[in-house]
């Protein structure tokens, strides 16, 4: 369900890390174009540089070479104020570890992903709005009997749910997810992963990474990261 518009590009990305003397250079020119409401999976090994990948594109991380583009504009070519809102705004992470508060309810856990950049003033104009929004997709994710539980209280597979609000909450255009299922059993992985199509269905552009081939079937594009690169 894609449109014809590019919504993310990357071109000629490197990564290098130093490990000691030791220089590991894991992406070596990678190029990748995603249009609009595709849902594209990429494969590779543990080590492969998935992750590394996922937080070039999402902005977390910054390419030693190359550009990250989103609807046209490279992500990295303007101040640190306009890559927070990016991150923010218009990218949504779901990890592998979901990364809940555990002092904070499931309801507050997605709710404080809408509160990231905003003042106070602004804050206490969008907050009633953020609430119901943030209990519309938990709902909408199975979750509505579980607002006020906290994460102690939620099995991986309802924290993951958790997470996706979160990553929602502020209705991104992009989605990023980083071995989502990777801590979930069969079953819990497969319920999750029809979370991710329902959501798809109604439009969301989605690139995941996976070790796991079952996993990217569910896409409707896979590539392949192997030596630094992309293919498929």
């Amino acid at each position: 369900m894609s449109n014809a518009s590019t919504l993310l590009s990357a071109h000629d990305l490197h990564k290098h890390y130093c490990m000691g003397e030791q220089d590991l250079h894991i992406l070596r020119g990678v190029n990748l174009s995603i249009q609009g409401g595709e849902w594209v999976v990429v494969l590779g090994a543990s080590g492969s540089g998935k992750s590394t990948l996922l937080h070039l594109l999402g902005g977390l991380d910054r390419p030693g070479q190359g550009s990250v583009q989103f609807n046209g504009d490279d992500i990295f070519s303007r101040g640190s104020g306009c890559l927070d809102r990016y991150r923010t705004s218009q990218v949504g992470f779901v990890f592998q570890f979901y990364h809940l508060l555990p002092e904070l309810s499931a309801l507050e856990n997605v709710v404080i992903a809408a509160m990231v950049g905003r003042g106070a003033w602004s804050w206490m104009g969008a907050r009633s709005q953020a609430y119901q929004r943030a209990g519309a997709l938990l709902d909408r994710l199975g979750m509505g009997g579980r607002l006020r539980h906290k994460p102690a209280k939620l099995s991986g597979g309802e924290r993951q749910r958790v997470a996706i609000a979160r990553a929602l909450i502020n209705d991104p255009p992009l989605l990023l997810a980083d071995e989502p299922t990777g801590n979930l059993d069969a079953e819990t992985g497969k319920q999750l992963l029809d979370v991710f199509a329902q959501f798809h269905q109604a439009g969301q552009t989605i690139v995941m990474v996976t070790h796991d081939q079952k996993i990217a079937q569910a896409a409707e594009r896979r590539l392949t990261l192997e030596n630094g690169q992309l293919h498929g």
